[in-house]
């Protein structure tokens, strides 16, 4: 089963770089152990651009989609038998990048 782990912070600095190489050797356990799908980093809330075609026209608007003190600031899609072990991958995946990570399997 693959499961979203989505990196959350208050914060709209980047890692420091001791926080950097301890997702990079995150990163590699994550390969070795086969649990590696992908993962990436996201640029800070102000290059976000929100894009709503639900109505007649497209209507485009900068900035995140919701205002909030917490954001997303990077993922990692993993493969993982079951919750336990996609929770304790987060809880490694979270002292790694010191920050919250929120755990969702995809459908």
């Amino acid at each position: 089963m693959q499961y979203l782990l989505s990196v959350i912070h208050d914060s709209a600095e980047f890692g420091t770089a001791e926080e950097m190489a301890a997702i990079d050797v995150f990163n590699e356990r994550l390969q070795a152990e086969g649990h590696w799908v992908f993962a990436g980093g996201l640029g800070t809330t102000d290059t976000a651009t929100v894009v709503d075609n639900r109505g007649s026209a497209a209507l485009v608007t900068d900035g995140p989609f919701v205002e909030t003190k917490e954001y997303l600031v990077g993922f990692w899609i993993i493969e993982a038998p079951d919750l336990d072990v996609a929770l304790a991958l987060a809880a490694d995946g979270s002292k790694a990048c010191h920050r919250k990570i929120e755990v969702r399997p995809f459908l």
